[in-house]
């Protein structure tokens, strides 16, 4: 049974595992050293309890293994931007393609929603066929392609950018809810 949860700082090491080979042998990720437990568990916390980290386990009391995580944060530095986040997920690789990352997104972008968020802006190195699969699956829709931004594995790779509205995009705006506050939407 798959169990969604809220991150915890317990599950960096687990999380940092899972991001690693999207890093080092990938161009999924356009980082070019895979980030360690202590620098995952920073990313975590500079969240300041605004932004979810959610996990997937297998859901076994006795300490289920973390099988993916999906998490929001900035979507740009200027104040304006701050109802908009940027979304990203990650699965382990022998789970890719069971439905874990449905389940996990789906709970990430009701977790916004009650939030308060208006927009998630999903991130794709391209191509991702599988990548474009998910986000889609869970309303997002194409909003555009920047040509060759990225250079890795001695290759220019394309960025794609996919939106999803979360909320009406109200005048004036209502500040969005902490995650501490809100915890993990699910439905």
């Amino acid at each position: 049974m798959i169990a969604i949860r809220a991150a915890t700082a317990e599950d960096a090491a687990s999380i940092a595992a899972i991001y690693a080979p999207y890093v080092l042998s990938g161009t999924v990720s356009f980082e070019t050293e895979a980030p360690d437990t202590r620098a995952m568990r920073a990313r975590m916390t500079a969240s300041n309890g605004l932004y979810p980290w959610l996990v997937a386990t297998n859901g076994d009391p006795e300490g289920g293994g973390v099988l993916g995580y999906a998490y929001a944060g900035q979507f740009r530095d200027r104040p304006a931007y701050r109802y908009v986040v940027e979304t990203s997920i990650y699965m382990s690789g022998p789970i890719q393609g069971q439905g874990t990352g449905r389940l996990l997104y789906e709970a990430l972008i009701d977790t916004l929603r009650a939030q308060g968020f208006t927009q998630a802006i999903g991130v794709i190195a391209l191509p991702n066929d599988g990548s474009i699969r998910l986000h889609e699956s869970v309303g997002f829709q194409r909003a555009g392609i920047y040509r060759s931004v990225g250079y890795k594995q001695g290759q220019w790779i394309d960025v794609g950018f996919w939106q999803c509205e979360l909320n009406e995009s109200r005048v004036p705006p209502v500040e969005p809810r902490p995650f501490s506050k809100v915890g993990v939407v699910r439905g």
